[in-house]
């Protein structure tokens, strides 16, 4: 292996060690739920899922288990762009 990408998967290491430096705007995520597969999207830190449960609440397990899953890397609506 080249010393080039070398230092890129160590660059790579330390990003992943350090979420402080990822922020993510905007996703698209297929969730296979435990009755069907369903789609969550994030847009400049608001959420989305086509499940039923989230169209009266505006939030769901899909949604909630995804904001744990990238906790601390998915900004703010307020804190966006």
């Amino acid at each position: 292996m080249d010393t080039g990408m070398i230092s890129k998967i160590q660059k790579a290491k330390m990003y992943a060690e350090e979420r402080h430096r990822i922020h993510v705007e905007h996703l698209r995520v297929v969730f296979d739920g435990a009755n069907n597969p369903h789609v969550v999207t994030l847009d400049n830190g608001v959420w989305h899922c086509d499940c039923d449960f989230f169209h009266t609440r505006n939030v769901c397990s899909h949604t909630m288990a995804l904001e744990r899953i990238l906790e601390g890397i998915v900004l703010e609506p307020d804190k966006v762009g």
